[in-house]
Parts: structure tokens; sequence; C-alpha cells
């Protein structure tokens, strides 16, 4: 059994972990509200890039059924001649404590490989987030790529989306790859988030939640529209933008969610160390009250003797 000055430095000791799970905790929140803040104005900026590129792409087509006509749609969106090799995004953290964040997307980006692989398509990973390429090389050393580390440090950049995205489309260009995808945690709540793994390349403007909801029309407030130098060339220089914006999302999402996910993580932390503070704290005074009850028999016992 474990003795007072044991039992002391033990108590002593969790109490100093649950300061730094404290501390961590109230970090967490303070970065989990400026990345929610963050999906607000990425959001708003993404959806209206989005109903700009429906809007052309709907009276593309509306043009091509009245005046039977066919359009070149840009490569973007129209693919690059196949569909053998596909590029996942692996988007993780580069640190731990976040419970089951980083091996949640792990395991869900190991899924859709088995999958692909499967099916006989050649897979590449690209992780974006050192935690995700240490879960992954294990088995799929051979697939990774490349690694980008210390994305979002001090909060997600457009700036940094923007640079992995050229990246991505210089592959595509090249015929490197035929499909992107990313496999990411999509932000719910600080307790809630799933796990998703969507294509973002070639870009597919319907399958995007916003453009279900909000589809386009002909007349917007009666406005009329004109387009310089075109409609297809106004479609490919949005293209980019689009998916550039996507991948952005997709970040500030996955950075949301592992703030929420540490939050979560180090107040349990803080919780368990308060249980065990109290169960250890109980232990020792009993030690305590059973050595004093102890000394007063024996000192009564002696002074009786006497």
């Amino acid at each position: 059994m474990a003795g007072l000055k044991e039992l002391r430095t033990r108590i002593e000791s969790i109490k100093s972990t649950q300061k730094i799970t404290s501390a961590m905790k109230l970090v967490a929140a303070a970065r989990l509200r400026r990345a929610q803040g963050l999906i607000g104005k990425s959001a708003f900026y993404s959806n209206n890039i989005l109903a700009a590129a429906a809007r052309v792409l709907y009276e593309i087509r509306q043009e091509e059924t009245e005046k039977n006509i066919q359009y070149v749609y840009p490569e973007l969106m129209r693919g690059n001649g196949g569909r053998d090799v596909y590029l996942l995004l692996v988007l993780t953290s580069d640190r731990g404590l976040c419970g089951s964040y980083n091996s949640s997307v792990a395991r869900a980006a190991a899924a859709r490989i088995e999958a692909l692989k499967a099916e006989g398509k050649k897979v590449m990973v690209l992780c974006l987030g050192r935690k995700g390429r240490d879960l992954l090389k294990k088995h799929y050393a051979d697939l990774i790529v490349k690694t980008v580390d210390g994305l979002a440090k001090k909060g997600a950049k457009y700036y940094e989306a923007a640079d992995i995205a050229e990246i991505v489309m210089d592959m595509f260009v090249q015929k490197q790859i035929n499909v992107c995808e990313v496999v990411y945690s999509k932000f719910k709540s600080a307790i809630s988030r799933d796990i998703c793994a969507e294509q973002i390349l070639p870009v597919k403007i319907e399958n995007f939640e916003y453009n279900k909801v909000h589809a386009p029309t002909n007349v917007v407030r009666g406005a009329f529209y004109d387009y310089l130098p075109g409609k297809a060339e106004l479609l490919a220089g949005l293209l980019p933008l689009v998916f550039r914006g996507s991948l952005f999302q997709a970040i500030v999402q996955s950075q949301a969610s592992e703030h929420g996910a540490r939050m979560t993580s180090m107040d349990n932390a803080t919780r368990n160390a308060s249980d065990m503070i109290s169960r250890l704290t109980l232990r020792y005074n009993r030690i305590r009250q059973t050595a004093i009850t102890t000394e007063l028999i024996e000192i009564i016992s002696g002074s009786e003797a006497l």
C-alpha cells in the first residue's frame, strides 16, 4: 500500500497535469471560436463564387438546348480523359491530444484507399498534417507522395489553400492524376463531426450543397446579364476559384473539428484528473486518520500500563 508521502506526491503531480489540461482546454475553446467565425466568412465567399459559376453553367446549358450548339467545357470540369488515378488529400493535424480526431480521419482514408484499389484504381496520397502521415505510413507508405506540415498553424489562411490547390491542378493538367478527393472532418459542433470523402476535382458544380439548395434561374430580380469575353471563358476563369474555395472550406472545417475535439478531450481529462484527486485525497485522509488513531491507542495503552 502506498504511504502518505507517495500519495502526496501523486496528488501534486495530478494537480499539475490538471492545470495543463485546463489551460489547453481554454486555448482550444478560444481557437474554436475563431475557427467557427472563419467558417461563416469563408462560406460566404465560396457560395458567391459557386453561385456565379452555377449561373454561367446554367445559361450555357440553356443556350445549348435552345440553339442546338455544343460548348467545349473547361478541363477542370470535364476531366482530363480518364478516371484511373486518384489523389487523396488527407486532412489531419500536426499534434495529438485531440481524442479520436486524427485516427477517425486516417481510418476513413484507409477505407477509401482500399475501396479504390478494389476497383482497380491507382491511388496517390497527399497528407496535409503530420499525424495523418504517421498513421497511414505503416500500410500505405508507398502511396504517400507528399506531406505538408504546419498547415493552418496560426489559423487557416487562404493563400495556403491556394498554394496546395496549384500543386494539385498542376498534377491534373499534366495528367499525373485524373481525380482528386479530400478526406476530412466536417465540423458540426464541438462534440460532433462527420468524416467525409468528397471529390473536388474535376469540379462538379451540381454536387455542392449550396447549388442543390439555391438552383440558378435565368432572371434574378429582373436584371439583365451579359458576359465578356464570353460564357465559356468566364466559366474557365471561375473554376479554379471554385476549386480553391472548396479546398479552403475543407481546411477550415477540419481545423474547427480539431479544436473542438481537443477542447472536448482536454475537458474530459480535466474532469478525470479532478475525480482522481478526490479519490486519492480520500484515501490519503483515511490512511492519515488510521495512523493518528493507532498512535492515540498506543499512547493511551502506554499510560494505562504505567
